[in-house]
């Protein structure tokens, strides 16, 4: 269990879509409470996941090859193959021509969609940072931590430690952006718009190649201990 809360907590921090909202959210006015509240949000997302889980199975883990434990397994190499699955989705279209080579005719205007966008979010509260927290959570390496936090044992001090890692790892590039804004705040404007032009720009090979790993193994995984 600790080895595949690892690789899924690694997968969600580096999964570029919500760090490219967050470096939006933080570096709009109030952004320091606005970040905070996404933060806040995203881990009671993760919390609220982890503990449904547990109340499911009563914090003990279900014997091996019993319907639960099959079920949990099962429910795993089905998000594996879905990540598998979105990943060569992203791939083929990332490699589609853009609508302006395909249509001459139709200008895009990246730039005043950019502007648009981070207007809004000058105007944004600590409810709307907390509510788009929750929509841009990867619910699908989400999932495959609930299915994982199936073979939890909170008797253990182990399990919870391993629990309590896994959302803080999940958390973590979130808490280390609004920590760079907190003490640097000046450095972190000119860093954090850096970071986005260049997560813009290598966003569909990061999904592409963070669904693709992270599914593999959570196929490999559960193909393995089912057929065990």
């Amino acid at each position: 269990m600790l080895l595949d809360l690892l690789l899924i907590g690694v997968a969600i921090t580096l999964y570029p879509v919500p760090g490219m909202a967050f470096v939006l959210v933080v570096s709009a006015p109030r952004g320091v409470y606005n970040g905070l509240a996404f933060i806040i949000a995203w881990l009671a997302c993760l919390v609220a996941v982890i503990g449904m889980v547990l109340l499911f199975t009563g914090g003990q883990p279900p014997a091996p090859h019993s319907p639960p434990s099959i079920a949990a397994l099962a429910a795993t190499l089905v998000i594996g193959l879905s990540l598998i699955v979105y990943s060569e989705h992203r791939r083929r279209r990332s490699r589609r021509p853009s609508s302006s080579t395909a249509s001459p005719g139709i200008k895009e205007r990246p730039h005043g969609s950019g502007r648009s966008l981070t207007s809004r979010m000058d105007q944004a509260t600590g409810w709307s940072a907390a509510g788009l927290a929750v929509l841009l959570q990867p619910w699908g390496m989400v999932s495959a931590a609930a299915a994982t936090v199936v073979k939890a044992d909170v008797s253990h001090t182990e399990s919870f430690l391993a629990l309590l890692g896994f959302c803080l790892l999940a958390t973590s590039s979130l808490l280390a952006m609004e920590l760079y804004m907190v003490f640097a705040p000046q450095k972190a404007q000119s860093g954090l718009t850096s970071l986005r032009t260049w997560l813009t720009r290598h966003k569909d090979p990061a999904i592409v190649l963070i669904c693709l790993l992270l599914g593999l193994w959570l196929v490999g995984r559960s193909l393995y201990q089912l057929t065990g």
